[in-house]
């Protein structure tokens, strides 16, 4: 069974890092509470205090759509969204993993 991982590489702006690592964490509980959210979580660069990595790992292309707008419409709208925190736009990049990579480890 294949799996959809989403992975978003970010800068914040200076002086708005703890902002952007509080509205990544917030993200990550949210997600994992959804049903078809297998895990998600990020972290910050151990080299560069503005570079985080934010990554999902869902059931389906159709869960992480549907997690991710109820995110943007749950989150967005009480915070105001990660976009104030950042420098530029974020790299995003959706993968097809296996299942098998959950056993090799």
């Amino acid at each position: 069974m294949v799996r959809i991982l989403e992975t978003v590489v970010c800068s914040a702006k200076p002086g708005s890092e703890a902002r952007l690592e509080r509205l990544l964490s917030s993200r990550v509980e949210f997600r994992n509470r959804q049903e078809d959210c297998v895990r998600s979580w990020y972290a910050k660069s151990s080299d560069d205090d503005y570079l985080f990595i934010f990554q999902t790992i869902f059931t389906d292309r159709d869960s992480m759509k549907l997690i991710s707008e109820s995110s943007q419409k749950k989150l967005d709208t009480s915070d105001g969204g990660v976009q104030s925190c950042l420098i530029g736009p974020p790299l995003v990049g959706i993968f097809d993993i296996g299942e098998e990579i959950f056993t090799s480890i």
